[in-house]
């Protein structure tokens, strides 16, 4: 693993763990051990005043409080376990001004967007809002611990609105590909419904020039027909006159 990158929250200076991969418990803050002092001839010296049981009891409580609101980080370099703890060290209002100095920074250099969604704006804001939760925690755990819940539930809100985001983009897919396919079979009929309907034509076609065909033909036979009727009856005509002046020219004789 390599180092964490820089954070608006505050850490303390880098402790070494271990030097092997055996992971100690990162709840419990390094224990300050101070060097031997050497044995000194002569009188004993008095000894210090105790601490009041109530600061400690209180400073200890807000450490543990840190720890259990922002866990230590810790990483891996050269087979040793390196953790980094957050400052328990009280806050002036020069932090809070290089505090907001450092978030402008940040988010001029790492080019976040001002509007709409962006993960880098809501990184380093969330970076910030940790850094805030941590100094009120060391003034009043108490406070420390309700803006805790804050986080939280925008943390939640947030990860409920990312997935119905999610649920929507995935639905509207879904039915974008149902409405691609739907358009696919719907293009698939209106084609097949066009080669039917030129099949159909071309049999109205067909039909209408056999008919046209056939009138054609029963209009020439009639022709005919009326033509050779004409000239029977023009050849009965004929034959009747002759017939007739034959009679008549029988019958006139006897006279």
């Amino acid at each position: 693993m390599i180092p964490p990158a820089d954070s608006l929250l505050k850490y303390d200076n880098p402790v070494l763990v271990s030097k092997n991969t055996d992971k100690k418990s990162p709840k419990a803050r390094p224990l300050k051990v101070s060097p031997q002092q050497p044995a000194v001839s002569g009188p004993v010296p008095p000894p210090p005043k105790p601490k009041s049981p109530s600061t400690d009891a209180v400073k200890q409580q807000t450490e543990e409080i840190l720890n259990a609101i922002l866990p230590p980080r810790e990483w891996m370099e050269n087979n040793q376990l390196w953790v980094q703890q957050v400052s328990s060290t009280p806050c002036t209002r020069m932090d809070v001004v290089h505090l907001q100095e450092q978030l402008d920074l940040k988010l001029q250099q790492r080019q976040a967007r001002e509007t709409g969604i962006c993960p880098v704006r809501r990184e380093l804001y969330s970076q910030c809002f940790d850094e805030l939760i941590r100094q009120v925690t060391i003034n009043c755990a108490e406070r420390g611990l309700l803006l805790l819940r804050v986080r939280d539930e925008i943390r939640m809100t947030i990860a409920a609105y990312q997935t119905l985001y999610q649920s929507s983009v995935a639905f509207g897919i879904r039915k974008a590909l149902q409405a691609e396919q739907g358009k696919s079979d719907m293009e698939q009929r209106i084609s097949d419904l066009e080669n039917e309907k030129r099949d159909l034509e071309r049999q109205v076609n067909e039909q209408k020039a056999k008919c046209e065909a056939i009138e054609r033909r029963e209009t020439e036979r009639r022709q005919v027909e009326e033509k050779k009727h004409s000239e029977e009856i023009q050849f009965l005509k004929r034959t009747n006159q002759q017939l007739k002046a034959q009679l008549e020219g029988i019958i006139a004789p006897k006279k």
